[in-house]
């Protein structure tokens, strides 16, 4: 296991597939695949394309990110 600390980021989801994940485009206009843990499934079914949401990202992967939190307006 990596001792590595996440990169946390921002993104905008695009798109709602199955199972959790979600495409989610970045502030730099990349666009990854974000999935949401299964602690946190009460989130999975309040996301909808346009919200906001925090990522977790490992410094290895970034095509692929961890969805932990949506972003509330005004934060």
């Amino acid at each position: 296991m990596s001792s590595e600390s996440p990169i946390t980021t921002t993104g905008t989801i695009i798109q709602r597939y199955n199972n959790g994940v979600y495409q989610v485009s970045l502030p730099n206009g990349k666009k990854i695949i974000g999935h949401v843990p299964s602690y946190l499934e009460e989130l999975h079914s309040s996301l909808q394309p346009e919200d906001q949401v925090s990522l977790e990202m490992t410094p290895f992967d970034f095509e692929k990110g961890r969805i932990v939190g949506k972003v509330e307006a005004g934060e």
